[in-house]
């Protein structure tokens, strides 16, 4: 296995996939040339040339409107949204079209094929335009699949799967993990399935649930209760859209608690859809009430960046208090 930080692993990714796929095309601003502002699409356009790799307008309702013609013509559309704060003019061509392409036409046509790929969240210090986590808003709607990686090795195996997929995704990736997260990726083909959670580890008296840069932050809180006797049970979603409630519900019926960390705001974050299934599912096996550490609910504040974000001593309170409870 070679050594990859996740912008590599991305755009092994992306090219492995458009040297296998010849009708694949990777668009966006500043994608072409300059390799996007992250460089994640860095030397494709060297590579496979400026029809299949090229900037667009500075227009996410375009960029999402041309991905929908590309896609449903037959065509492997990745479109970059630059940061997630922007894809909200989009979401009109998202919602209403990608997500409904293949209902409306009775299954006549669809936009399988279609990964619109977005960094986002904080941790940069990019103010309340450049770190928010918007992952909520499309969960909420039928025909998108919503998928966030937390390492290298995710990061290639979800986005290949992704760009496979005979349905449209939205690609979140973490950006204050693009060059701080390094691990082993595997070479050549890796493909991690969709909609399937990872039991990072295993644990007897809480179960910790989150997804993308959030999942480091859970591994150390966990680490801190465990120098207290506390068994952590950490599970990734990677899937949001369709979420893997089989192994959630399996892993709070044998720990009895759930704790759940997203950086998105605490009112409408999905911990809360989360909350409400795992009650349904596992309502005789909770030993206390289920526990969200998310962010504010105020427009991400760039000075006071460090008291918005669930970090790891916000969440150790958490499971304190919840095995306490």
């Amino acid at each position: 296995m070679a050594q990859m930080n996740m912008l590599q692993a991305i755009n092994e990714a992306l090219s492995s996939e458009m040297e296998a796929d010849q009708t694949m095309t990777v668009f966006g601003e500043d994608v072409g040339h300059f390799g996007g502002v992250f460089r994640a699409t860095s030397g494709l356009q060297e590579k496979f040339g400026r029809d299949r790799c090229f900037n667009t307008p500075l227009t996410e309702q375009g960029i999402a409107g041309f991905a929908n013609g590309l896609a449903s013509n037959g065509m492997t559309a990745v479109a970059e949204i630059q940061f997630a704060d922007y894809i909200f003019p989009a979401i009109d061509q998202i919602v209403n079209e990608s997500a409904k392409f293949r209902y409306r036409s009775g299954n006549e046509f669809d936009v399988g094929g279609l990964v619109f790929r977005t960094p986002y969240g904080g941790g940069i210090a990019g103010g309340h335009y450049h770190s928010q986590s918007p992952e909520a808003y499309f969960t909420q709607t039928p025909g998108l699949k919503v998928v966030v990686p937390r390492n290298p090795e995710q990061a290639k195996g979800l986005l290949i799967a992704s760009i496979r997929d005979k349905n449209p995704v939205i690609f979140f990736e973490p950006k204050r993990l693009y060059r701080a997260s390094v691990g082993e990726v595997p070479e050549g083909d890796h493909v991690i399935e969709l909609g399937k959670a990872e039991v990072v580890q295993e644990g007897s008296d809480i179960t910790l649930l989150g997804w993308g840069a959030q999942m480091e932050i859970l591994e150390h809180a966990a680490e801190k209760a465990a120098k207290k006797g506390i068994s952590c049970e950490i599970i990734d979603l990677r899937t949001l859209s369709p979420w893997d409630v089989d192994t959630v519900a399996e892993s709070v019926k044998k720990t009895g608690r759930l704790l759940i960390n997203h950086e998105a705001p605490l009112t409408g974050g999905f911990a809360g859809e989360i909350a409400a299934t795992i009650q349904e599912e596992c309502f005789l096996y909770l030993e206390s009430p289920i526990a969200r550490v998310c962010g504010l609910d105020t427009p991400y504040p760039l000075i006071h960046e460090k008291e918005y974000m669930p970090d790891a001593l916000k969440t150790y309170e958490a499971i304190l208090a919840s095995v306490n409870f």
